[in-house]
């Protein structure tokens, strides 16, 4: 009698489900706020670009069939995703042997992106749909990447009763970083737009050239990345 009770109680104790509290873990949970959002900006920007060619050039379904590569990194994360948890730099430790590098190129590659965007949109009036696919493929690989040592990270970065919180971070974290690199980007470059309902006489270009908000995601990746880094 004394062993089913004691079996019993285990039981009541393991099942007894543990309220999640966000006092220790704000800071983390702000953390994988902004990993995910960075991780949602190139995502966004691959919506955008077909609407900017389109815009410019009247694309053909090939060009925009062609370009729709760029995102596959996604879908095909799977293949990588053993490498990115088993093999690290112990010094650096299991994520950030991954995290840091790869936002670092993430970053690099907005600023390559940002110089030559304005040329393979205007190849010789002629869109560049080759090196603009190849590049935003880099691009979302390095951003898949990024998911899966962030979607590790997590599991370790916050409590045992605050795991609930990662899925959160993430969907609300890329949806935002979504929103910046498509919605957002469009809304700012948009010369129409900023003629028609701000300004008093016609200027080219939106607030930002495309360039200009190129250049300035590779300055936040590589700023954030060096916080993580140093912190």
């Amino acid at each position: 009698m004394i062993e089913i009770t004691h079996i019993e109680s285990l039981i009541e104790k393991h099942d007894t489900p543990v309220k999640a509290n966000s006092n220790g873990d704000r800071r983390n949970i702000f953390v994988l706020l902004v990993l995910y959002t960075l991780q949602g900006v190139p995502l966004g920007l691959s919506l955008a670009v077909p609407i900017i060619i389109q815009n410019m050039h009247r694309s053909s379904f090939k060009e925009q069939a062609k370009f729709s590569l760029a995102v596959w990194p996604f879908s095909l994360k799977l293949l990588w995703a053993p490498l990115v948890d088993s093999l690290f730099i112990r010094k650096l430790g299991r994520r950030k042997s991954w995290l840091i590098p790869v936002q670092y190129f993430l970053g690099i590659f907005f600023f390559i992106t940002g110089y030559y965007i304005n040329e393979w949109l205007d190849y010789g009036n002629k869109l560049n749909i080759n090196a603009l696919t190849l590049v935003f493929f880099i691009l979302n690989f390095l951003a898949a990447t990024q998911d899966i040592t962030v979607d590790g990270w997590a599991l370790t970065m916050l409590k045992k009763q605050n795991i609930s919180y990662a899925p959160m971070c993430n969907s609300a974290g890329q949806t935002l970083g979504i929103f910046l690199g498509y919605n957002l980007s469009v809304l700012l470059i948009s010369e129409s737009f900023w003629n028609k309902w701000w300004r008093t006489s016609p200027l080219p270009d939106g607030v930002i050239t495309l360039q200009g908000y190129f250049y300035f995601w590779g300055i936040i990746y590589i700023v954030i990345t060096t916080l993580i880094a140093i912190f």
